[in-house]
């Protein structure tokens, strides 16, 4: 087992408003494994990620990754091995730095060796080329952004990767040279995901196991077959 949720609670406050969104959630994902998590808007899956991949402290209930209990906020090597990608993509970026600039920032956060030819080279299957690399996030379309999104997480060399709606605002080609990626990244590196979304369609066919939040809970559904 890579990473487990054990009885997560989470609530959220509006002024003296409570609102739980969670309520005694468990989960675990085995490496190389791709667990699906479907439900409404405000269900709570993304909360879900979001404190899977340490972006939010849970109420009560822990988190153990490779064994070890996980405190907040989190620290390397941690921190660089749990990567999230996100629904839009250009959230990932400054929008007043080049792509070039923001992708070089990965490897100063963490400490990795850089050379041109390394990056060029890492983002050449994501039919990312010289010409993106000194364009600013707007001048670029959100399936190429969201390609460069998923390329600047793998940098980090992740074991598991929090994938919060990632192909929910791209149109349908799109959508499918991302899952595609996805799934032959799976492949050759045995990464974990976790993928949240909405779409039963997408979630059966990319997905080792299913669960849907309902009424703060988790639940394991079959997969069609």
């Amino acid at each position: 087992m890579l990473i487990s949720a054990e009885n997560i609670s989470f609530s959220y406050r509006n002024g003296s408003a409570v609102n739980h969104v969670l309520d005694g959630v468990s989960l675990s994902i085995d490496s190389g494994e791709t667990v699906g998590i479907l439900g409404k808007s405000g269900c709570g899956k993304s909360t879900f990620g979001q404190v899977l991949c340490g972006l939010r402290k849970p109420a009560s209930g822990s988190i153990v990754y490779n064994g070890n209990r996980l405190s907040y906020p989190l620290k390397s090597p941690v921190r660089r091995e749990i990567q999230v990608l996100f629904q839009h993509p250009e959230n990932s970026f400054n929008p007043r730095i080049t792509i070039y600039k923001s992708l070089k920032e990965i490897y100063k956060l963490y400490k990795l060796p850089f050379s041109d030819d390394v990056l060029h080279k890492m983002l050449e299957p994501f039919g990312i080329y010289e010409e993106h690399m000194h364009r600013l996030p707007a001048q670029l379309s959100g399936g190429e952004l969201q390609r460069i999104a998923l390329a600047r997480v793998l940098l980090a060399k992740p074991k598991l990767i929090v994938l919060d709606e990632p192909t929910s605002m791209l149109d349908s080609i799109s959508q499918a040279q991302i899952i595609h990626m996805l799934m032959e990244i799976q492949q050759s590196l045995g990464i974990a995901y976790l993928f949240i979304t909405h779409s039963e369609l997408l979630c059966e066919y990319a997905s080792d196991r299913v669960f849907t939040i309902t009424n703060k809970k988790i639940v394991e559904r079959k997969k069609d077959t």
